[in-house]
């Protein structure tokens, strides 16, 4: 079956790009009155009213507000989950390498839960921070058809230029809400982003189609479990998590423990020594031996005596910050898990949000460590998060790779943003300069 977005339609705009542009500008500006907001729609530029009123950026990046585990969780339990499938199905029937779109499902907050669709689209989009986990409310992104289909109850489309963040304006989309069959409640969103081909009326009618199957489908799974559950069968209790600990580790000497549970944080700062223990056994999840967590500490498998004493006063620390986290020993290994920013920085890589995993990004591991077992797990980050922007990324996320103090005197990567660069880019002339004094210095 071919793909329906694979036939483009040219779309009549009620105005120019350009004028639109100019409108935003002139609001971002505080020129509320300017006439040229007047030749907007009435939908967007209510949309950016409220955009601007809930301080959203122009040109940030959404909060990824599910990491992989609580994504993974939450999607195993929505509403929506027994229907993705169907989803796929009628919006990407000719296979999503071929559709030159993406097909994003969220839940009734904005989160986006699924991304779908077009490899090389989901590569581009991702650097936007168009990835499953991110928050793309209004209130966090500002306009665009996701958000506003949430905001508005009904389905949107929303063309380039009408987006709020600038971030999104190269593309297109349209959404429709999902609302549970019987109470009406707001379940999620059905959103469809790509070109100019995301946004036509063919494409308004194919959401909206999608939609109401999706709700007729939930009506129709939700009346044969009636009529063959009698009684209900009883759920067993959803397990709760005692507490949710991340170890903030990129570009710090002392790491940060944060702790979070029973509706309240604490954040901790931990030595040196400390941090690299909690590190290791973050990373290695499975469990050490005094061995071998003594060679990746200290560099000596035989300084087990020194690290005993070493976890002993680890151990009185994190009794007084955080209980459950208090290592087992023989092996050394922690009852609850550990996340840690770097962890959570290769998630996005893995999702393609290049441009966001470089804003995680805030630094080497522990850079100031010496210590072996630190010393190959940051080589390992930093190579990890090269390659794949090198593999993927757009040449504005390289370029701003090649600022930071891991790829400064990266001359593959220069060279590679140089031939990534149009012929007449103002920026080729500093990059070739960087190149011949890295060439002169080597």
């Amino acid at each position: 079956m071919s793909s329906p977005w694979s036939s483009r339609r040219e779309v009549s705009p009620e105005t120019s790009r350009l004028l639109i542009e100019r409108a935003h500008e002139e609001l971002l500006a505080g020129n509320a009155a300017d006439e040229r907001l007047g030749d907007v729609r009435a939908l967007v530029r209510e949309s950016w009213r409220r955009s601007l009123e809930s301080l959203v950026g122009a040109e940030s990046l959404p909060p990824l507000d599910l990491d992989a585990q609580s994504l993974a969780e939450y999607r195993r339990t929505h509403p929506l989950v027994g229907v993705i499938d169907m989803v796929r199905g009628l919006l990407l029937p000719g296979g999503a390498d071929e559709s030159g779109v993406i097909v994003a499902v969220g839940d009734e907050a904005g989160r986006l839960l699924w991304v779908d669709g077009d490899r090389r689209v989901r590569t581009l989009t991702g650097d936007m921070g168009f990835v499953e986990g991110a928050n793309w409310s209004e209130r966090a992104v500002g306009t665009s058809a996701p958000g506003t289909a949430i905001e508005l109850d009904r389905s949107v489309q929303i063309h380039g230029a009408e987006h709020f963040n600038r971030l999104v304006q190269p593309w297109s989309c349209t959404a429709a809400p999902v609302h549970d069959p019987e109470t009406r409640r707001l379940l999620g969103v059905i959103d469809v982003t790509g070109g100019a081909e995301a946004a036509t009326p063919q494409a308004q009618l194919l959401v909206d189609a999608t939609a109401r199957a999706i709700e007729g489908e939930l009506l129709v799974a939700r009346l044969r479990a009636r009529a063959t559950s009698s009684p209900p069968p009883r759920r067993a209790p959803r397990r709760v998590e005692p507490q949710r600990t991340t170890l903030r580790v990129l570009g710090r000497d002392r790491a940060l423990l944060e702790v979070a549970g029973d509706g309240a944080e604490a954040v901790s700062e931990l030595g040196a020594r400390h941090a690299e223990l909690v590190l290791m056994l973050a990373v290695h999840r499975q469990g050490l031996s005094a061995e071998r967590l003594a060679e990746l500490v200290y560099g000596d498998p035989e300084a087990t005596v020194t690290l005993r004493a070493e976890m002993v006063r680890l151990r009185k620390v994190l009794e007084r910050v955080a209980p459950a986290l208090v290592p087992e020993s023989r092996p050394y290994r922690f009852g609850v898990e550990v996340e840690t920013d770097a962890h959570q920085m290769l998630s996005l890589l893995d999702r393609g949000a290049h441009r966001v995993a470089l804003a995680a990004y805030r630094g080497d591991v522990l850079p100031d460590s010496v210590a072996p077992g630190i010393e190959d797990f940051r080589a390992a980050v930093r190579a990890a998060l090269r390659e794949a922007l090198m593999a993927e990324a757009s040449v504005d996320v390289l370029l701003a790779f090649a600022e930071t103090d891991a790829a400064a005197d990266d001359a593959e990567l220069l060279r590679l943003c140089l031939s990534m660069l149009p012929a007449r880019s103002p920026k080729r002339a500093g990059l070739v300069a960087r190149i011949e004094r890295l060439e002169a210095d080597s």
